[in-house]
């Protein structure tokens, strides 16, 4: 296959550390690793350093409305991005947001015509429910999102449940799943950067220690370990619980952890950027507890995997798919009972957790380099697909986006023409002074001659 050029984009990107913008990192520099070529574009953030990346990073100007979704949004219709972008020669486009990143992503097809994959990763219903207030306006984001997403040339999910979420949005049209792999090697660490992950910590050797890794959000299901631990501290159970992340609801979190009494059993460690000392936390741990029904894909599930360490999951949830019950993950019912009494029951049996975790090593684990390769080998066929027909683009929000696109085409004309304007500003300014100059000089001999003769 032809070694393809890929515009990655994204709302969110480190600076900004998120599933998602995990994700594009790792399609980028596995992608420039030798299969092809790649860039991503995404919102300026004013710490980001940008030269780490083996890949080029186009930022676009942004407002900061972190206090309200957690990233800075982007405001894409920008004829210099636009302009970078067409410079770069993709041949394919593929948007992992389907709200601003997909526009924009839309927006360059247009211009440059080339194939647009979008991959669904979120279940987007319930980050409008939180940033849009009234039935009727959220209704109309969800239809503008099904939208933007039923405009691509082909939709990705990656999982199961992401493409029923989105099916129960409105979305009619086909999609593909294509999982998300781990970037985390295969294997344990090493003690010592064990102890270097959990010094100052009172974890004891012989009390069972759990644990999250992800953003601090309620609809994480937060609230079900926290009032599972509480349960367990009322039978007089001894364990540690280590929360790893920052986000919105971290301070309500941890007030509630303290209302509850868990002080000095639950720690917060905040954001750990170092994606050593994060195995070492799934290494010390022994149960990761994720009870969230809102993450399409659960990567930490074998992130934790891929350390040995099990997890507990609601029946049901897309973080469950591929899992086993007993053999390679422990199921749960939604709610602090459910998860109260299973905690007790492990506590009670340690060695089960100990074989769910080699388990899951075994079976659900899977690197980034297979997850791209695969999404990469599926490019060929997108790119092939478009060519050979294509496609015609007469979605509801298409006449915007091909108005946008000729907008830029005038912004981009009228940069040309102001160009043009100033070179010949310029000139005449030169030309004027040179004018005064020669005027000035004759005036001065003048002055001269006269003084002279006097």
């Amino acid at each position: 296959m032809e070694k393809l050029n890929i515009c990655l984009l994204n709302d969110s990107f480190p600076p900004c550390i998120d599933g998602v913008a995990n994700a594009v990192a790792n399609y980028g520099q596995i992608i420039s690793a030798g299969l092809g070529k790649a860039a991503v574009v995404t919102p300026y953030y004013p710490d980001a350093d940008d030269n780490a990346f083996p890949f080029p990073v186009i930022r676009y100007p942004s407002l900061d409305v972190t206090k309200l979704v957690g990233y800075r949004a982007g405001l894409p219709f920008d004829a210099e991005t636009m302009e970078r972008m067409e410079e770069q020669g993709f041949d394919l486009i593929h948007s992992h947001c389907p709200i601003i990143s997909t526009v924009l992503a839309r927006t360059l097809r247009d211009r440059i015509d080339k194939p647009l994959v979008m991959t669904y990763h979120t279940k987007f219903d319930i980050d409008i429910a939180n940033a849009v207030r009234g039935k009727l306006l959220r209704d109309e984001a969800a239809k503008f999102l099904v939208q933007n997403i039923a405009a691509c040339d082909e939709v990705w999910c990656v999982s199961r449940g992401a493409g029923e979420n989105l099916r129960g949005l409105g979305y009619e049209g086909e999609y593909v799943v294509m999982p998300n792999g781990v970037d985390l090697p295969r294997g344990r660490v090493d003690q010592a950067l064990i102890d270097k992950a959990t010094a100052g910590l009172d974890l004891p050797a012989n009390v069972p220690v759990f644990l999250f890794v992800g953003r601090m959000m309620w609809y994480k299901g937060l609230r079900i370990s926290l009032d599972a631990l509480a349960a367990l501290m009322a039978q007089g159970r001894d364990f540690r619980m280590v929360f790893v992340g920052g986000g919105g609801d971290l301070d309500e979190v941890k007030a509630y952890a303290s209302s509850l009494g868990l002080d000095g059993k639950v720690f917060f460690v905040g954001p750990v950027r170092d994606r050593d000392m994060i195995r070492a936390w799934y290494c010390r741990a022994d149960m990761f507890l994720f009870p969230s029904t809102f993450d399409t894909n659960g990567l930490v599930v074998r992130e934790a995997a891929a350390c040995g360490l099990g997890s507990v999951l609601i029946r049901g949830s897309c973080a469950a798919e591929d899992v086993t019950d007993g053999q390679n993950g422990l199921l749960i019912d939604e709610n602090a009972q459910s998860m109260a009494a299973m905690l007790s029951r492990l506590m009670n049996a340690p060695g089960t957790m100990a074989r769910v975790g080699e388990n899951a090593q075994k079976e659900l684990y899977m690197s980034w380099g297979e997850a791209v390769a695969r999404a990469y080998e599926r490019y060929g066929v997108v790119v092939e697909n478009y060519r050979s027909h294509k496609p015609k683009h007469d979605t509801v929000t298409d006449g915007l986006v091909h108005g946008m696109a000729a907008a830029l085409d005038g912004i981009n004309r009228g940069r040309e023409l102001l160009g043009q304007a100033e070179d010949e500003l310029v000139s005449g300014y030169g030309e004027l002074k040179a004018l005064i100059e020669g005027e000035k000089r004759k005036i001065m001999a003048w002055v001269e001659d006269l003084t002279g003769r006097n």
